[in-house]
């Protein structure tokens, strides 16, 4: 299978690499991304015969299956519509869109297409949350409560690798989206009630620094998420699952009792990188022709719930 990757030399866009580097039934052949010389280099050091820093290139090559798209948030829907369009199938990166709007409307190029459209909710993938998950499911566990801290020191345009953005990244649209997604992925339904509170925008990038938001499930579980790009300390996002049978702490791919003690999950899956498991279930569901886990149709409804708490916020700041 003839991949491309589109925002290559991101942070999300390393993280597919180094994945599809451990599956032998997908081969990268090219990579786009803004800066060409950075860009050239990154394609000779892993051997990858086409690089351009314009995406239609890539979609015009007859022999790529599909396309990885890594790119700024304010692009995945029209760019995965355009792969869409172009016949490859696409997995965009968290969030595949950024309004509603523009989520139906990649979902609807989907639906015309017949093609494999998959969401980056790499969180229903990491081995430490599909634990939690086969429980739920086996009717071990209830959730009764998840809270969640998405801390980040971001006072300035930077990403993860701490290099300046080319865009402004977003608590509610980018980083809630991970648990509002996995709650609901976990409960099996979405929110019911939602509340959202908001800090003060940053005086430069426009953007709220600090949220709360709260969530109940139709059956009474809770979510309590806090996200800051204030935190000065140590930075991801930490999940406390307090269930009816146990308490446990997910961090990515790790796993723990409420105690601190580490859970085995050799046996969860082929992998124990979350974003590897990602890539797998998107080049299996190409080969297999079939709906995959997170496909943008799945997800909809977290798409759903985040203009809902948009709304919420609109509401409270007029």
């Amino acid at each position: 299978m003839k991949i491309c990757i589109a925002g290559a030399n991101g942070a999300f866009g390393t993280k597919h690499l180094d994945a599809i580097d451990a599956i032998d039934e997908a081969d990268v052949v090219s990579v786009v991304d803004v800066e060409p010389d950075r860009l050239a280099a990154l394609a000779n050091t892993c051997g990858i015969e086409h690089w351009t820093t314009e995406l239609e290139e890539s979609l015009a090559r007859p022999e790529i299956d599909a396309v990885i798209l890594a790119t700024p948030t304010q692009m995945h829907a029209e760019q995965a519509i355009k792969c869409l369009q172009a016949g490859k199938h696409v997995l965009v990166e968290i969030p595949m869109a950024d309004t509603l709007a523009d989520a139906e409307r990649l979902i609807q190029a989907q639906q015309k297409s017949g093609l494999v459209a998959m969401a980056g909710h790499v969180r229903r993938f990491n081995p430490s949350h599909q634990w939690i998950h086969n429980r739920i499911q086996a009717g071990e566990l209830t959730l009764q409560h998840l809270d969640v801290q998405t801390f980040f020191f971001r006072r300035s345009n930077l990403n993860a690798l701490g290099k300046p953005r080319s865009w402004t990244d977003h608590l509610l649209w980018h980083h809630a989206c991970h648990t509002v997604d996995l709650f609901q992925y976990q409960t099996g339904a979405p929110a019911a009630d939602i509340h959202a509170l908001q800090g003060p925008p940053h005086p430069e990038l426009d953007i709220a620094m600090d949220m709360n938001i709260s969530l109940k499930s139709p059956i009474g579980a809770l979510c309590s998420l806090t996200l800051s790009f204030n935190n000065d300390g140590p930075l991801g996002t930490f999940f406390r699952y307090i269930c009816d049978n146990g308490t446990f702490v997910a961090s990515y791919d790790d796993l723990e009792d409420g105690n601190g003690e580490t859970i085995d999950l050799t046996d969860v899956a082929d992998s124990l990188n979350g974003v590897e498991l990602e890539d797998r279930e998107f080049f299996a569901a190409i080969r297999e022709g079939r709906e995959p886990n997170s496909s943008v149709n799945q997800c909809l409804p977290a798409m759903v719930t985040l203009d809902r708490l948009e709304r919420c916020l609109n509401d409270a700041v007029e």
